[in-house]
């Protein structure tokens, strides 16, 4: 099981989400199928078929915990999968 596979099962299990590092949550975002664009600290995730945009900003080296379920929510909301597990 890759890694990012693991966090994707973290996120959805939703109980720890306080402890998600912030680039393996980037990085994700990234093999869901999102596209990423930098403005300062600001990270903002969009993708076609996907209505809502996703501005994530990390917190140290985590990230915020009302966004992983603002996340979450997407995920289950549309569907996601991971890009190279077709």
């Amino acid at each position: 099981m890759s890694s990012k596979q693991k966090l994707l099962e973290k996120i959805l299990l939703g109980q720890s989400d306080a402890n998600i590092d912030f680039t393996g949550l980037c990085a994700l975002l990234n093999s869901l199928g999102f596209t990423e664009r930098i403005k300062g600290s600001h990270h903002i995730f969009s993708k076609k078929g996907v209505l809502e945009i996703i501005n994530v900003q990390p917190r140290g080296a985590k990230a915020k915990p009302y966004q992983i379920k603002q996340v979450r929510n997407l995920i289950l909301n549309y569907h996601l999968r991971l890009e190279d597990s077709r």
